[in-house]
């Protein structure tokens, strides 16, 4: 695991203007926003080195300062060279937000790469990459240890906090909790068939939690169906109430963007919510 220190966050701006135009800004550059519509403001953080690319997250701001994405840009050499086997601990790459993020309730994110998939292999054997999007830091997920706090794992968080169909993997938590990472909740509303069928598993979101909190939320992709440059956008299910206050995201996207040759994992449509 490589984690150096955040270096300035690099910035974009785009101007949307009346007719719909688009504009790219760059430092330095004038901005008159009398005929403006709308504009965003993207915000990087610290590139990291996957296989023979890199993966960078990011925040997009709207015109008034506020969160409405944030995600991962994978380059497409990433995809190349990468572990053929599974490392014990895992492989995985931590990835900081710019602090223009903080106003949502994401702090960093961990991206994992499964050489051979996960359990049970006959379904989700593929290689593919998980991009965990936490809101503890990364101290905090690292002292995550059931065989240490069994009843800090055992611990699952209300009802109310839990998206509709959505369960912890089947088993007692405490055995099913990941040392350094949760205990992942899964959609039952997806059903996948065997690799290799037409109803092979492609993509899927999923929470996470430990000791009676939800910690995290997170795309999964396999890469053979990266490789096809997929354009993809779900809706995210919303629990009744919320843990803590900041902005959701209300969507999940998977897409290829062509200008830069990146594969974009995206948290968007962010929405203001209040603890309760």
């Amino acid at each position: 695991m490589n984690i150096s220190p955040p270096r300035t966050p690099r910035r974009y701006t785009v101007v949307v203007a009346a007719l719909g135009a688009a504009v790219s800004l760059t430092s330095g550059c004038a901005l008159n926003l009398a005929n403006a519509k709308w504009y965003t403001t993207t915000y990087s953080g610290e590139a990291q080195t996957v296989g023979h690319g890199t993966a960078r997250p990011y925040v997009i701001i709207d015109q008034d300062g506020n969160p409405t994405e944030v995600g991962v840009r994978l380059s497409a050499t990433a995809l190349d060279g990468l572990p053929t086997e599974d490392t014990v601990p895992p492989t995985e790459t931590i990835l900081e937000f710019p602090k223009q993020a903080k106003a949502t309730v994401f702090n960093h994110v961990m991206l994992n790469w499964y050489s051979h998939g996960r359990k049970p292999a006959e379904i989700f054997g593929e290689p593919h990459f998980a991009f965990h999007f936490y809101t503890p830091d990364h101290h905090a997920v690292m002292e995550i240890d059931p065989k240490v706090h069994p009843d800090r794992a055992g611990k699952v968080p209300e009802k109310k906090y839990i998206a509709p169909d959505y369960i912890s993997e089947p088993g007692n938590p405490v055995e099913m909790t990941k040392p350094q990472m949760g205990l992942h909740w899964i959609d039952t509303t997806r059903h996948f068939g065997p690799v290799g069928s037409a109803e092979e598993f492609r993509e899927v979101f999923v929470y996470g939690s430990h000791d009676g909190r939800l910690i995290f939320q997170e795309p999964l992709a396999t890469r053979k169906w990266l490789l096809t440059k997929p354009t993809f956008k779900s809706d995210i299910r919303q629990p009744q109430e919320y843990q803590r206050t900041g902005y959701y995201p209300t969507f999940y996207g998977i897409k290829y963007d062509a200008a830069t040759n990146d594969y974009v994992i995206s948290l968007g449509g962010m929405r203001m919510r209040k603890a309760t």
